[in-house]
């Protein structure tokens, strides 16, 4: 029996076949033949987004190419690919993509379908980037959509947790490519609170970690700049520090709070650097760790911030990693966490192989009670109800499902549970 696991190890299937098709007619073969399908790329969801006991199904061997629009204002690339393939492809083409996450090795399919983003207050998820979609329905046809044809399936699709179909194909908004200038530095947690807004609005991309026994975080700001020469990679931060000091929480989970307390004290002086955006975007993050994401309106994201803190310092959460704090521009996208307005992006890590359900669900309270909203591929538990209330469009969403895929082909147990799909 084939069995497939996420990233973090925590998210276990063992589908009945696993495709990786070459060409579309293929693909549509393997579409139209299934019971139950459920598209995957780098397993980088926490959450059972593609655990199936039908087709597991991946587009990275699908044959495809980027291709640019007349204007070089949009391309439309293959769904399949990872980011990394295709910003390097893109910068082959004097391209970038408008933003990116910290990592890069997710299909792009698969980040839009879930809402993947990175940071800035301008800037949106890759969802918003998202202009064209070629889909594949579960009858094997293709059909493409864009705001102007199919547009109810259009929007649905933009944010659609692959549920909708296959995505073979993306048209993606891009600019020129571009520089960036990363600063990383040590700033005092009460202060990087205090001057949060004037940080944020003064960078095109901010954000700091803050482990939650620690008195300083890490801050990182981005920006464009001019080019400065041959590029030399390095890491924001020190992985293999760092994986010796999870290790010991692992063991020794009283000594967390000494430890992150240690290793920010031993962080050195500012560090910069500047290379071509999609590098200084993505990072090396070989450390695993389990995550559950939160978006709070920005109006309230500070606030639940620092009672979030003080719960975990209060009762003495066992946490070894810091939280990840970013800020996300609103849209319009139905089922995208941010389309009431733009957000306060918080991240609540644990080392894998460390406990997390309980210490998850005590800060998860905290969040939703401040109306925040999950990332889709991110630990939650949220249930239908819920659901319905935090997305006022899902019942919209979930019609065009029914119209789309009548028999529920990619739907699996989690989604079914989730939506109330089949009552």
């Amino acid at each position: 029996m084939t069995e497939w696991s996420n990233w973090s190890g925590s998210v276990v299937a063992h589908p009945a076949a696993v495709a990786r098709p070459r060409g579309l007619d293929e693909l549509a073969t393997i579409v139209a033949g299934a019971r139950r399908l459920r598209p995957v790329g780098a397993g980088h969801s926490f959450m059972p987004l593609c655990q199936t006991e039908g087709t597991l199904l991946s587009l990275a061997d699908l044959e495809g190419d980027i291709e640019v629009a007349a204007d070089r204002r949009s391309v439309w690339a293959p769904a399949g690919w990872s980011l990394a393939r295709l910003t390097d492809a893109l910068w082959a083409q004097g391209l970038s993509l408008y933003n990116q996450g910290d990592v890069n090795p997710q299909a792009l399919g698969g980040a839009a379908a879930t809402g993947t983003h990175g940071t800035g207050e301008t800037l949106g998820s890759i969802a918003t980037q998202v202009t064209g979609v070629r889909l594949m329905r579960a009858d094997g046809t293709l059909v493409t959509c864009d705001a102007q044809t199919e547009p109810e399936l259009f929007q649905a699709q933009r944010l659609g947790l692959g549920l909708l179909g296959v995505a073979v194909a993306m048209r993606i908004a891009v600019l020129p490519a571009y520089h960036l200038e990363e600063r990383v530095e040590r700033w005092p947690l009460a202060l990087a609170l205090d001057r949060f807004d004037e940080l944020a609005a003064a960078s095109r991309h901010m954000e700091f970690w803050v482990f939650p026994y620690a008195d300083h975080v890490i801050l990182k700001r981005l920006h464009p700049v001019e080019p400065e020469g041959p590029y030399r990679h390095a890491n924001d931060v020190n992985e293999g520090a760092f994986r010796i000091a999870c290790n010991i929480s692992r063991r020794r989970p009283g000594l967390i709070p000494m430890l992150q307390r240690g290793m920010m004290h031993a962080i050195g002086g500012p560090k910069r650097r500047v290379g071509p955006a999609y590098r200084i975007f993505a990072q090396e993050r070989t450390v695993r760790f389990e995550e559950m994401e939160y978006e709070v309106p920005r109006a309230d994201g500070l606030a639940t911030l620092r009672e979030a803190l003080r719960y975990v310092r209060k009762v003495r959460l066992p946490l070894a990693f810091p939280f990840e704090v970013r800020t996300v521009a609103g849209d319009d996208i139905w089922l995208s966490p941010f389309h009431a307005g733009p957000c306060l992006s918080i991240s609540v890590h644990q080392y894998a192989g460390m406990p997390w359900r309980d210490e998850f669900a005590a800060i998860e309270s905290i969040l939703r009670g401040a109306g925040g909203r999950p990332h889709w591929a991110k630990r939650h538990t949220i249930d239908s109800a819920s659901a319905h209330a935090l997305y006022p469009r899902l019942a919209d969403f979930l019609a065009v499902r029914r119209d789309v895929d009548p028999e529920g082909k990619f739907v699996n147990a989690f989604f079914d549970r989730l939506f109330a799909i089949r009552g």
